[in-house]
């Protein structure tokens, strides 16, 4: 059963994003909206561990929550796909159940 695990906060202000990483099983899908963007980002403290998880997890992005902080695709860690508003939509249907991580 496939699940879409959305997460809203950033990774480096509370600790729901590491807790999603640790219960998201291989083949769910992640996608960071609202602050969790910044999560996205190439080299920081957190890449590396959310890499690993990527490994049998799909990882999505919030395009619009992305560039309202000011962040631009080009420093995305590679792999992480980009979905606008209908994207996000989609990803709720293909999904059979969803969870939010606050």
């Amino acid at each position: 059963m496939a699940m879409l695990h959305i997460v809203n906060k950033s990774p480096f202000e509370k600790v729901s994003f590491r807790s999603c990483l640790n219960h998201a099983k291989a083949g769910d899908s992640i996608l960071m909206i609202e602050d969790a963007a910044v999560g996205a980002i190439d080299g920081t403290s957190f890449s590396e561990k959310l890499k690993a998880a990527m490994a049998d997890k799909t990882v999505y992005v919030l395009g619009g929550d992305l560039a309202a902080r000011g962040l631009s695709e080009d420093r995305m860690i590679d792999g992480i796909k980009s979905v606008d508003y209908a994207g996000f939509v989609d990803l709720t249907v293909e999904n059979e159940t969803t969870q939010s991580w606050l």
